[in-house]
């Protein structure tokens, strides 16, 4: 009888499910805009963030399997994962996880992402519930989840972005006091800044060139200033020759130059 082993190098673990990432568009611009802000937040660091990613955690079962909506790996480089298999990323896991709550999520799916996160590494796992407003979390705390309460001015340990609700609105805000907004959003902002950084920029030049106008002029008035003394110098220079040729010239005549070119009294 013919057996074939299986190999790790056989087995698929697959990059897709065949479901859309996100069930409505509300869903989809709170898991772009979170991806969005965490990458902006962590660009050119050691960390790496995606959105809808398959996480295999123990190589060879492909059927332990999740895909957060949101992973934040700290210490693994950003760049292109078909999926994120653990162990051809140094065992780390992801330490931050987050779950936009969708129409067709049921308790038990949710109940069975918490443990999932809490056996495989996750320090700290949020679930944002885009309907009502409302975000819930869970922090490692000697190895057990600690359910965060309220998150309300809540701070993440690991990411330092703070949570907010309030007014019946859930927001996000980096560590520099920014709120979390959708990717057109941000790049309107972004634009603005640029904009108003040029403007600044023109402003600043216009002032070095009218400082640099009023450098010139001053410097010409200078100029203008030593031409005029010299002008007057030459011409005190050649009033005091011209004296002194007719005081020689006298003389030559045997007259007496200091009587003559005396001043009238």
């Amino acid at each position: 009888m013919n057996t074939t082993a299986i190999t790790t190098d056989t087995i698929v673990y697959p990059e897709s499910d065949g479901q859309p990432m996100a069930d409505n568009t509300l869903q989809w611009d709170w898991m772009v805009k979170i991806v969005g802000e965490l990458r902006e937040l962590f660009a050119g660091q050691e960390v790496f963030v995606a959105g809808d990613l398959f996480w295999y955690p123990v190589e060879g079962n492909p059927n332990i399997v999740q895909a957060p909506d949101v992973m934040v790996v700290f210490g693994r480089p950003p760049g292109y994962r078909g999926s994120y298999k653990q162990w051809e990323e140094g065992g780390i896991a992801p330490q931050v996880v987050f779950e936009i709550l969708s129409p067709r999520n049921t308790r038990d799916e949710m109940a069975n992402k918490l443990k999932f996160y809490q056996r495989y590494g996750v320090e700290e796992y949020y679930l944002i519930d885009p309907y009502k407003n409302t975000a819930m979390g869970w922090v490692r705390s000697n190895g057990e989840y600690v359910h965060v309460y309220p998150i309300d001015g809540y701070i993440s340990p690991r990411l330092g972005i703070r949570f907010e609700e309030s007014g019946g609105e859930l927001k996000l805000y980096t560590p520099e006091g920014r709120e979390f907004v959708t990717r057109e959003k941000r790049v309107e902002e972004i634009q603005e800044e640029l904009r108003k950084t040029q403007l600044a920029f023109e402003e600043e030049r216009q002032r070095a060139l009218h400082a640099m106008q009023q450098i010139e002029a001053e410097r010409q008035r200078a100029e203008a200033e030593h031409q005029r003394a010299e002008a007057e110098r030459q011409r005190a220079e050649a009033e005091r020759a011209a004296k002194e040729a007719l005081a020689a010239k006298l003389r030559e005549l045997g007259l007496d130059p200091d009587s003559l070119l005396k001043p009238a009294s």
